[in-house]
Formats: structure tokens, sequence, C-alpha cells
């Protein structure tokens, strides 16, 4: 028998999440059964989505997410021993999988990448859920062309800094906001950002016209709010918009709705397109979005950064820290 934990959330969140609302598990892997595979857990992820995702599922629930982990013991022979894979397991250090029955996403299952002696903790990164988002969500919904200016909110984080590295290949002006002086400097000198703003200590309206004085293009948002709104009143004609999340709202409390400027008159005067999306809708397209990823990645195109946590009893931490902005790139957590 192989002793395992795993995370619980047993209340809904009201406000930022709270160590309480969580329970730490202890419980036994049962034997494994034809099919079935034996994972330890490596890596494992920490994203705004799983504070959003909250009230979509009846509680308690074992805490969702990414991770990268290791098959231990098989009974699937197209999972070996040693086999990489990432899954969606979420919060827990050891599990039993049925790989032929986790085909749907996001509770898929599928082989870890070939990275090219790249970290293997990019397959929850760069080169995986948060690189598919950015990767998708500029492409294919905004379609940059060559001399355009393209906006991300959340810029230092995972998918904000591959969107304006991305759009930069793909020869575009980009703007980005970040939360501190310390995002913004890194988004200019490390990842090569035309422009980017402090959000918490900028005039946003003013700031976006000196840095776009031609108006914007695209704007893949991150964030939501009133700063989505002035950056959309400032789009160009046929503008795209890319709405990725609204983590401005993830940890208000739900008596406190936030509100922003509305944007009818932006959208019908400027035909602008907006566009939600869910990244598990072009699953089917991630490995050809992941081949081109680590092509970037090794060819030094694309920088990747990580905020790595260390401790299996640290995700609560490393998730509380990620809402806050501390990160720089993709937070994640070594088991």
């Amino acid at each position: 028998m192989v002793k395992a934990r795993k995370y619980v959330v047993k209340n809904y969140f009201e406000g930022v999440p709270k160590r309480d609302d969580y329970e730490i598990i202890d419980y036994e892997l049962p034997n494994l059964q034809n099919g079935e595979i034996l994972t330890k857990t490596e890596w494992i992820s920490v994203d705004p989505y799983q504070r959003a995702y909250n009230r979509l599922n009846k509680i308690p629930y074992d805490q969702f997410g990414y991770q990268v982990a290791v098959v231990e013991d098989s009974k699937n022979p197209s999972y070996p021993i040693g086999t990489r894979i990432i899954t969606h397991k979420g919060w827990c250090d050891y599990a039993i999988l049925n790989p032929n029955e986790l085909q749907k996403p996001p509770n898929m299952i599928y082989k870890l990448p070939n990275l090219k002696d790249l970290s293997p903790s990019l397959g929850i990164g760069a080169v995986g859920m948060p690189g598919a988002t950015a990767y998708f969500g500029l492409l294919e919904i905004c379609k940059p062309k060559v001399g355009e200016t393209v906006v991300v909110t959340g810029a230092a984080g995972a998918v904000g800094s591959m969107v304006g590295q991305i759009a930069k290949i793909k020869g575009c002006r980009v703007i980005g906001f970040a939360g501190s002086d310390d995002k913004v400097e890194w988004l200019e000198k490390e990842l090569g950002f035309d422009k980017a703003i402090n959000y918490k200590t900028a005039d946003i309206d003013k700031a976006l016209k000196e840095a776009a004085p031609k108006g914007i293009d695209c704007y893949f948002d991150n964030v939501g709010g009133e700063i989505s709104s002035v950056i959309i009143s400032q789009m160009n004609a046929k503008g795209r918009v890319a709405v990725c999340g609204s983590i401005s709202s993830y940890n208000e409390v739900s008596s406190n709705v936030v509100k922003a400027p509305i944007l009818q008159p932006y959208i019908v005067s400027k035909e602008l397109t907006i566009q939600g999306f869910i990244v598990t809708s072009f699953s089917k397209h991630w490995p050809e979005a992941f081949a081109q990823l680590v092509e970037w990645i090794k060819s030094g195109k694309l920088v990747t950064r990580e905020y790595i946590t260390e401790g299996f009893d640290k995700i609560y931490d490393a998730f509380i820290g990620m809402l806050a902005g501390n990160n720089f790139g993709k937070a994640i957590v070594k088991i």
C-alpha cells in the first residue's frame, strides 16, 4: 500500500482563500488494476483559474490543477515505469490513474512533450497549459499583424509574459501592464517589451496614450476591471480582444462586485471583436504549439522564468502568493 496526501477544498472561498478552507488528507491507495498506473508528483502548478472555478464545484472537492508526475508502477503497457506525464490530478503527492479513461480535457493525461533537455517543470508552464493559452489566445483570436500594437495585462505572469514575447516574435509593438517597478524593468530589459507600465502608480489612461499614440490593435486581457475598460476605449477600429481571465475580481467577496465603465459605445463605434476562450478548446492542437514553443525557447527567442516554491506543505502559500502577484513568470511548486 502507498500512503498518499492531497488537498481537499472544504469551503467556498470568500475573498482571498484561507488556509482553513483546505484540509490535507492522508490516505492509502489501493492496489493497481489492469490499465492503471501509479504516479509520483514532481511539480505542481498554481494558477488563477483554481480560484475562479471554486464555486463551480460541489464541496468538498479535491483541489484540481496540472502537475508533472512520473510513473512509479504500471499495469498499462503504454505508460511504462519512468514515463513522465502531465495530468490534472491536482494537489496530491501520489495518484492512481487509468489513462484510458482520461481523454477529455481538462481531466486528460498525456506524456510530457519532447522538451529537448529543458526542465520537465516547463510541462506545466511555458510548454504546458499556460504556454498554450498564450499561443492560441494571441495567434488564433487576436491574430496580430506585423507592425500592430499589442497590449497585455498581467504581463509579468505565466501567460502574459509569454503573450508579449510571442507578439514580439510576430513583429508587433508590445505594451505590458504589471504591478511593480521590478516587474516593469524585467519586462522591458529582459523580455523585450517596448513599454511596460506599473498600473498601481501610473495614470493608466495618460500613460497608455503616451505609449500607444496611434492606438491599440490587439488586447490580451488577463485582468478585467477598470483597466480593461481604459485599454478597450483606446483601441483602433476593427481591434481584437482575447479575454483570458479577470483576476482583478477573483478575490472580491460576493457582496462587493467590481464595477467598470461600460464598453458598448467603443465596441459598436470601433467594430471591435471581443472573444472569451478556454484553452482546452484547442487541446487537439496543443502538440503543435508545444513544438513551436520549445523551438523558440531553445533558440533564445522566448525567455522563460519560474517562481519556485518547495514542499508539499507550501502549496497553499504558493497559491496565495501567486494570487497576490508575487511571482515573476510561472508559479510552481516542487514536491
